[in-house]
């Protein structure tokens, strides 16, 4: 299985000063203490230096487009003209972290808050913390910020693939690809899914079966034959063809009903890969698996949202098509038919618990809407036959019910383990006016 890692946030730092102010002389070194502290949280940096003049703010800006970083995150030693990162924003424009540093005479916080209001005046996505360069707080909330940042980053250039169509009576997947492209930045590529099933049909039986025998080890049980499960993996060994192609991202498959358990274990295998492959022809639900895997680093769930259990978590869950490595223990995996239609191959497991984040996206008029919750996944029973996922809130189910509804969200929920929550909201923020972020009111 591919190895892992969260998203790496690739970050210009410096310092701001202005040479008459108190303080100005610390600013190479709250450009290095800075860096290094980026770096050990897990950033790629591209040192800057200090910045104090227009000359150097040109030098840095012009440094940051050749490097195509992420963002840039600024220590701030003194107070310092606005004009230093006008003139650095016209080289490249991305988003802004601020980190004045604690000093009375500095005026670093004063110079940090006369050019926030200025670059709100602008739409310039930036953020700021106030402390010591190894206060852990402020270190937290600007690596959620740097996280969301490297998010809208990687959402630009996403591709996104579609085979088949969205399912019928799904309208709500239906992805405006304009908008989409707009407000979040993926872009479509359309697969021609007849030209897929053939190219499966032509792939070499012998690689299927030895992917086949490899996939049977990794599970508890196998009920389907291996005609069946080497059908399966010649459609994972299509599917890959297409993702190389294309150079995609993620992508989803229209498979609902006649391909149901023709392509979950490609999706499983896929999903190994760190390609995620969404159910139903549902466009928003890859794009929320891809956001979830980057800021993880680990495989996500496709869920339907199902019924309430004792008042305070709900099951989630689709057909069977998840990574193995979602399964609460690898050894009760069944590799089984899928549900309704009775064919195919499938793997049937109940999720493993955790700390977890869902999203749900949808197209709503001129702009997308993102839906957000956090909550822990806890032990459960074969609810379903699929790969359940029971989660528990701090908020009465109830109310969260009544929220779904009145929100107007889609059924499917992408979920992925850990809270980024904050990072979700930092991104929501950098995206800009096109994308509505909606969470709970309490």
């Amino acid at each position: 299985m591919k190895k892992r890692t969260p998203l790496a946030p690739r970050v210009a730092v410096a310092a701001l000063s202005s040479p008459l102010e108190v303080g100005a002389d610390r600013a190479p070194r709250a450009a290095g203490d800075l860096a290094r502290r980026l770096r050990k949280a897990g950033c790629e940096v591209v040192d800057l230096g200090a910045i104090g003049t227009p000359a150097t703010a040109v030098a840095a800006g012009r440094r940051l487009a050749e490097a195509h970083v992420d963002a840039a995150a600024l220590a701030v030693a003194s107070w310092f003209e606005d004009y230093l990162i006008l003139d650095l924003l016209e080289e490249c424009r991305v988003p802004l972290l601020f980190w004045p540093l604690p000093g009375m005479e500095t005026g670093a916080l004063c110079g940090t808050q006369q050019l926030t209001c200025y670059l709100k005046q602008l739409d310039t996505p930036c953020a700021s913390v106030f402390g010591k360069i190894g206060d852990a707080a402020c270190l937290g909330d600007a690596m959620a910020f740097l996280h969301g940042a490297a998010l809208h980053s990687r959402l630009r250039r996403c591709r996104i693939g579609l085979a088949g169509n969205r399912i019928n009576g799904m309208t709500h997947t239906s992805p405006n690809e304009f908008v989409l492209k707009k407000s979040i930045g993926p872009r479509v590529v359309m697969l021609d899914l007849p030209t897929l099933l053939q190219r499966a049909r032509e792939m070499p039986e012998a690689s299927a079966r030895a992917l086949w025998r490899g996939m049977k080890k990794r599970a508890g049980t196998c009920e389907v034959s291996d005609t069946d499960g080497i059908d399966s993996l010649r459609v994972y060994a299509a599917v890959r063809e297409l993702v190389d192609k294309h150079g995609l991202h993620a992508l989803t498959i229209g498979c609902y009903p006649h391909l149901m358990g023709k392509v979950c274990l490609a999706a499983s295998r896929l999903a190994d890969e760190s390609i995620p492959l969404a159910c139903e022809g549902d466009v928003h639900g890859a794009v929320g698996q891809y956001m979830l895997q980057l800021l993880t680093g680990q495989p996500t769930h496709n869920t339907d949202w199902l019924d309430p259990v004792d008042g305070d978590s709900v099951v989630f869950t689709h057909c069977g098509s998840g990574s193995f490595t979602l399964a609460e223990k690898p050894s009760d995996i069944r590799l089984a038919s899928v549900r309704l239609m009775g064919q195919g191959a499938c793997a049937l497991f109940t999720a493993k618990p955790g700390p977890v984040t869902l999203v749900n996206i949808n197209a709503c008029g001129d702009a997308y809407q993102c839906a957000l919750l956090e909550g822990e996944a806890v032990p459960t029973e074969m609810v379903f036959p699929g790969n359940p996922v029971r989660v528990r809130f701090a908020t009465p189910v109830k109310s969260l019910t009544a929220w779904v509804h009145d929100a107007g969200l889609g059924h499917h929920w992408m979920i992925g383990y850990g809270h980024v929550g904050a990072a979700v909201r930092a991104w929501s923020s950098i995206a800009g006016p096109g994308l509505r972020l909606l969470a709970p009111p309490w």
